[in-house]
C-alpha cells in the first residue's frame, strides 16, 4: 500500500477561509509562495497465501515456458524497463540494509511514481521518468502512461484462480485547488478514484483513509494511518493485493519442522521446510553461481526462486539487470526436483527519500520541483517517501503432521529423486505476472520466519 501526503506549510502568509463553496481564495496563495508539498508514501506491496493441501498435482506443461514479450510490444517494454528500475533500487536498499531481508514492490513503487509524474512538469518530470528506467527520445510520455494504464488494466483482469489488484485513490483536500485535468487523467490513465476529505478533522480523516485501506487488502492491513497533520494537502494510496495457489501445491505431511536455515556460517536458525519431489523449470547457472527454481501459481503467475553458492549472493546481485531475467527465462529447463522451502514471513520498511535522489529524481525534492500540473495555486516540492511491503509464504489453515527434525547435506546434485535443491541459505525471490512479465514483487531472505 502507497501513499502520499500533500502538506501546505504556512510561511507568513495567513490562509484565509471564504464562506464560498470552493473553500480557499486563490488570490491568498500567490503563485511564489514557498509552500511544500510533503509526500509520504507507505506501500504494503503483498499478502501471499500459498495453500499447501494434499491430493492430485497439476499435470506438468510439456517443455511449454512463457517466454518474454515482443519485443516491439508495450509489455516488453514496461517488464524491461520495470526490471532495470526493480534491480537498480534493489541495490541501493541491499546496500544500506545488510543482512537484513529486502522486500518491496517495483510495480507499486514505479506505478505510483509515474503517475505523480501527470502532474510534474520540465526536469522535475524528465527526472522522474529517466529514473523509472524509460529513454524519452525512444518513449514519449504519452506512451508511457499508456503503457502503465495497459499494465495495471491487464493485472486486474478477473481470475478465479488468482487474486490480484492493484489500484490507486487520491484523497484531497476539500479546500484544495487541484487542477482538473489532473484528476481526470489519474482516473482514467491509472484507475484512480478520487475523494473529497476534510483533513481539519484529524479523526475523522484517518478513519475514512484507514477504512479504505482495510478493505482494498481484504483486512490484511489495518490501522495504517495514524498522527495526521490538519494541514493535509493530499493522499495518494496506491494498493497491491496479490493471493495465490501454487499450481502443484505442497503436501502439508511432508512439511518438515526444525530444520537448519544458514543466515551465516555462525548464525542458523531453525524454520519449517515444506517439501515436494515435482517437475520444475531450473538451471544451474555456471556463470552467474547460482541455481534458479520457477515455481508456477495456478494462474498467471509464477515465482522465481534465486539461490547463490555459498559466497556469491553480493557478486549476484551487482550484475542483476532485465538481460539476466530474459536469458534465465531461455535457459529454463524442466525436470524433477526433489524440493525444499522454507516456510517465511518477511517484512521491510523503507525511507525511499534518501535513495531516489540518488537514482536520478533530484528536483523534486528540492524547491527546483514543478509540480505545477497538479496546482496552479501552490509550489509543490516532494520531502518524504516511505516504502512497506509485507510477505508471508506457507501453509495457512493447516497442520504440519510430523514433528521431525532435519538436517540436509549436499551430497550429491542429483539423483534417483531427481535434482536436490534446498533453500537452506539466502536466496532471492521474485513474483511476476505470466502476461506482462512484470515483477511484481523482488527481495531477499536472509532470515526467515515461520508464517
Amino acid at each position: 500500500m502507497e501513499w502520499f501526503v500533500g502538506q501546505v506549510q504556512q510561511q507568513n502568509v495567513c490562509l484565509q477561509r471564504h464562506s464560498s463553496p470552493e473553500g480557499w481564495a486563490p488570490d491568498t496563495f500567490p503563485s511564489k509562495m514557498p509552500s511544500f508539498f510533503y509526500i509520504f508514501f507507505l506501500a504494503v506491496g503483498l499478502y501471499t497465501t500459498v495453500h499447501c493441501f494434499p491430493g492430485p498435482q497439476h499435470e506438468g506443461k510439456g517443455n511449454e515456458i512463457n517466454h518474454s514479450p515482443p519485443k516491439n510490444s508495450t509489455f516488453y517494454k514496461m517488464s524491461t524497463n520495470n526490471a532495470d528500475f526493480a534491480f537498480n533500487l534493489y541495490r541501493k536498499l541491499a546496500s544500506e540494509n545488510t543482512g537484513r531481508n529486502i522486500f518491496f514492490s517495483p510495480v507499486s513503487i514505479s506505478s505510483a511514481l509515474a503517475m505523480m509524474s501527470l502532474g510534474a512538469r520540465s526536469d522535475t518530470q524528465t527526472q522522474i521518468l529517466e529514473s523509472l528506467g524509460f529513454n524519452l527520445t525512444e518513449m514519449q510520455e504519452k506512451e508511457i502512461h499508456q503503457g502503465f494504464h495497459h499494465l495495471i488494466h491487464t493485472l486486474n483482469l478477473p481470475n478465479k484462480e488468482l487474486e490480484l489488484k492493484i489500484g490507486n485513490a487520491l484523497f484531497i483536500q476539500k479546500q484544495g485547488k487541484i487542477i482538473s485535468h489532473f484528476t481526470t487523467d489519474v482516473q482514467k490513465l491509472y484507475e484512480s478514484e478520487t475523494f473529497s476529505i476534510d483533513f481539519s478533522n484529524v479523526s475523522a480523516a484517518e478513519q475514512k483513509i484507514n477504512s479504505y485501506v482495510k478493505k482494498k487488502t481484504k483486512g490484511k492491513i489495518v490501522d495504517l494511518i495514524k498522527d495526521l497533520l490538519p494541514n493535509i494537502y493530499m493522499i495518494l494510496v496506491n494498493y497491491i493485493f496479490f493471493k495465490a495457489k501454487w499450481e502443484k501445491p505442497f503436501d502439508p505431511l511432508e512439511t518438515k519442522q526444525n530444520g537448519d536455515f544458514y543466515v551465516s556460517q555462525s548464525d542458523v536458525v531453525k524454520v519449517s521446510y515444506m517439501h515436494q519431489n515435482e517437475e520444475h523449470f531450473y538451471f544451474v547457472d555456471r556463470m552467474l553461481n547460482c541455481t534458479v527454481l520457477q515455481m508456477d501459481y495456478s494462474q498467471n503467475a509464477l515465482a522465481i526462486f534465486v539461490l547463490p553458492d555459498e559466497g556469491q549472493m553480493k557478486p549476484l546481485e551487482d550484475t542483476l539487470m532485465s538481460t539476466t531475467l530474459r536469458r534465465w527465462n531461455h535457459l529454463l529447463q524442466k525436470g524433477q526436483v526433489n524440493l525444499y522451502v522454507p516456510k517465511f514471513s518477511i517484512s521491510a520498511s523503507y525511507k525511499l527519500d534518501t535513495i531516489l535522489p540518488r537514482m536520478g529524481i533530484q528536483d523534486a525534492f528540492t524547491d527546483k520541483a514543478d509540480f505545477s500540473g497538479v496546482s496552479e495555486h501552490y509550489k509543490l516540492k516532494i520531502s518524504n517517501v516511505f516504502h512497506k511491503a509485507v510477505l508471508e509464504v506457507g501453509e495457512k489453515g493447516t497442520e504440519a503432521a510430523a514433528t521431525t527434525e532435519i538436517r540436509i547435506e549436499f551430497r550429491s546434485a542429483f539423483g534417483d529423486d531427481g535434482a536436490l535443491i534446498v533453500f537452506n541459505k539466502p536466496f532471492l525471490m521474485l513474483i511476476l505476472d505470466k502476461m506482462t512479465r512484470g515483477i511484481l514483487f523482488l527481495g531477499k531472505v536472509m532470515k526467515p520466519m515461520d508464517s
